[in-house]
């Protein structure tokens, strides 16, 4: 199997070596004596995608001076948990695309999915075991328990026009940003990095997270679908209240207001269009890309008390670089 490597045009290079050796690792701890457990984990993590999650690791490790093989393992333990949080978001979203192609629960089935999805956890925490830190594993363990926390509280708001900003944001630091942050603190782990660059580290990682997350939200309403590879409209479909659509709820007229309020509760799409027309009218998008901003910002400080040399360089041109997101 060939898993795509990040391309020189996200400013990922200076780890492309290593992440050939995570392609290795995740093509060899994959291998199972059930085939539909192959077929699925194959077809989703082939899809490619950014793989931000294992590249921060490795960034880190880089900054840090870590060069031991345990970074390849660890990077491919978070892009395991990664896979299976995405195998079960689509089933309980009901979605049909991803990356440009039908969805592994849209191909083989939900019950594949779901299955598959908890033996990519499994296989996660039983690689864990091989770096003997107690610490890699308590990071590891508590994110995918936030993770978890996060998928159901965004469950909770389903269709809850209600949810404010501190609600959202509270989901996405959940559901989203936590891995990007454990991801980033394995690798000073690693390191043996002292307690403020691990921590410079983990707030590297939630920032980056959260930014990434509400400019992903952002592109539901303004993407080229083709470009995405995703269906334009889905976080409505869903019922998701994202910063976008708050924001414009707060800004709109009280017309304005009630309408994308139907829209959420209803998960209407055919309501998509006039929905964009308020949320570009009212400037809600650029008070998300604000918000963005300001977490990009504080990525790249973050980055910035980290030792000088070109894997921080790297961090700190992907916090800048966050920002000119199209897909």
């Amino acid at each position: 199997m060939q898993v795509t490597s990040p391309s020189s045009s996200t400013g990922l290079s200076i780890v492309e070596a290593d992440m050939r050796q995570v392609d290795q690792v995740i093509t060899q701890r994959l291998d199972s004596g059930v085939p539909l457990v192959g077929s699925v984990s194959q077809y989703i993590i082939a899809a490619g995608g950014k793989r931000l999650r294992p590249a921060l690791l490795l960034l880190c490790c880089g900054a840090l001076g870590y060069q031991g093989t345990q970074r390849f393992n660890m990077a491919a333990v978070v892009e395991f948990i990664h896979t299976a949080t995405l195998l079960h978001d689509d089933v309980v979203d009901d979605s049909e695309l991803r990356r440009g192609r039908a969805t592994a629960n849209a191909k083989f089935g939900n019950p594949a999915s779901v299955l598959v999805g908890d033996f990519l956890y499994s296989r996660a925490f039983q690689m864990m075991v091989d770096a003997q830190s107690m610490r890699i594993m308590q990071v590891l363990a508590d994110a995918t328990n936030v993770i978890a926390e996060g998928e159901v509280m965004q469950l909770m708001n389903m269709h809850n026009a209600a949810l404010d900003e501190a609600g959202y944001l509270q989901v996405i630091r959940s559901k989203t940003a936590k891995l990007f942050e454990a991801s980033a603190r394995v690798g000073a782990i690693l390191a043996g990095a002292s307690p403020g660059l691990e921590t410079a580290c983990a707030d590297y990682g939630q920032a980056l997270g959260t930014a990434f997350q509400v400019i992903d939200d952002v592109l539901d309403y303004t993407g080229d679908a083709q470009v995405m590879g995703k269906n334009l409209g889905d976080d409505l479909r869903e019922g998701k209240t994202t910063l976008p659509l708050i924001a414009a709820m707060q800004r709109g007229t009280p017309q304005e207001r009630a309408d994308i309020q139907k829209a959420i509760e209803t998960g209407d799409v055919s309501m998509l269009e006039s929905v964009i027309t308020i949320v570009k009218k009212t400037g809600a998008l650029e008070v998300a890309r604000s918000a963005a901003l300001q977490e990009a910002q504080r990525a790249i400080a973050a980055a910035k008390l980290l030792p000088e040399g070109p894997h921080t360089d790297c961090l700190i041109t992907l916090g800048s670089q966050l920002l000119e997101r199209n897909n």
